[in-house]
């Protein structure tokens, strides 16, 4: 069964919080961080959810009003159980359907190689990177997506 892909809503939230701790550890955004995400649901920020009767998969997006500016990807996750099932993937296909005619940026861990695979496989290019950004001195890869039309 292919999980659904939808927009998040507040009930979402406690789960989305869970699955961002398994996912990130340390680095995991907190409750207060995210809550703040859900405030800014109808102002710039997109969180869509993979459902399969539980979170198992989200992305986050910064959306800014004026269609000139860049599209951030924030964050995205898929469960440890679920991944290389193509979640994550349909999470990827769902978010940048919602980016029609705009740039989005992203930054990923040097090391992350499965994140830019993915993020590779969809077009997106490495166009910087932040030496030494991450904890343990990991680089960040800055990767830019432009839809071709």
């Amino acid at each position: 069964m292919r999980p659904g892909i939808r927009p998040a809503v507040v009930d979402d939230l406690q789960g989305i919080a869970a699955l961002d701790e398994v996912c990130f550890g340390q680095e995991a955004w907190s409750d207060t961080a995210w809550l703040g995400e859900f405030d800014r649901l109808n102002e710039d920020r997109v969180i869509l959810v993979a459902d399969e009767g539980a979170v198992v998969g989200y992305v986050v997006l910064l959306v800014p009003p004026m269609t000139a500016d860049v599209v951030e990807l924030l964050r995205i996750a898929v469960a440890p159980e679920e991944r290389r099932t193509g979640i994550g993937g349909q999470l990827m296909t769902a978010a940048l359907a919602r980016c029609a005619g705009r740039t989005v940026l992203l930054e990923v861990a040097a090391g992350n190689e499965s994140a830019i695979g993915l993020y590779g496989g969809f077009g997106f290019e490495e166009i910087s990177r932040r030496r030494g950004y991450y904890a343990g001195g990991e680089d960040a890869v800055i990767m830019r997506w432009r839809e071709t039309l």
